[in-house]
């Protein structure tokens, strides 16, 4: 049984080669994909929950890596793993390592001098993280964990929420989440900030 996947606006469609890589043969949607998926992310929320992290920790490849395995490892087994192909969206393959150390080191700069405040910190991170694409898929989802693990863990602060929606799914939430992002990409974070505040 094949594993037929309808894509909606944003998200980076899964080679044949990866598709290889579902753990759950008897998955066959999308909406099945996104239901197991979705269980294994709670699991990944939950292990974060009472642990303590410092900068040194966060903004390390092993780290960024770990909690992607965390959320998709149940279901993918290249979850964790930098991608191996170029897609229709990020850095060249072969330069995922390099531009993920430098956005580490700015991050670390960033919270050292304070140039900027937390919450833009974060997004800072999380717009720059899913812009480099490092893993086949998910790349939405981590970076926004990603950017919640921060704000709640270095800077003591609730995490965003996001617009309350599933952003994996198509709709107005998604599609105000998706003109954001296109604001930050040309350097206007403002929007991006205050939709995951919303």
């Amino acid at each position: 049984m094949g594993l037929n996947l309808d894509y909606i606006d944003g998200q980076t469609p899964i080679d044949e080669d990866e598709k290889e890589g579902l753990r759950i043969e008897t998955i066959s949607t999308k909406g099945e994909l996104d239901e197991f998926e979705q269980l294994n992310i709670e699991e990944a929320m939950q292990w974060m929950v009472g642990k303590k992290f410092v900068p040194s920790t966060i903004f390390t490849e092993k780290f960024i890596c770990d909690i992607h395995r965390r959320m998709f490892g149940k279901v993918w087994t290249w979850a964790g793993k930098f991608r191996d192909t170029n897609k229709n969206l990020g850095v060249d393959k072969h330069l995922i390592p390099v531009q993920l150390k430098m956005l580490c080191d700015d991050t670390l700069y960033w919270i050292d001098h304070t140039s900027y405040p937390p919450d833009e910190i974060a997004i800072r991170f999380k717009h720059r993280l899913v812009s480099i694409h490092c893993f086949p898929n998910g790349n939405g989802r981590h970076s926004r964990l990603m950017a919640d693990i921060i704000i709640e863990k270095l800077f003591n602060k609730t995490v965003f929420s996001w617009g309350t929606k599933d952003l994996s799914q198509s709709g107005q939430a998604r599609a105000l989440y998706l003109k954001a992002v296109k604001q930050a990409d040309l350097g206007n974070y403002i929007p991006l900030i205050e939709f995951a505040r919303s």
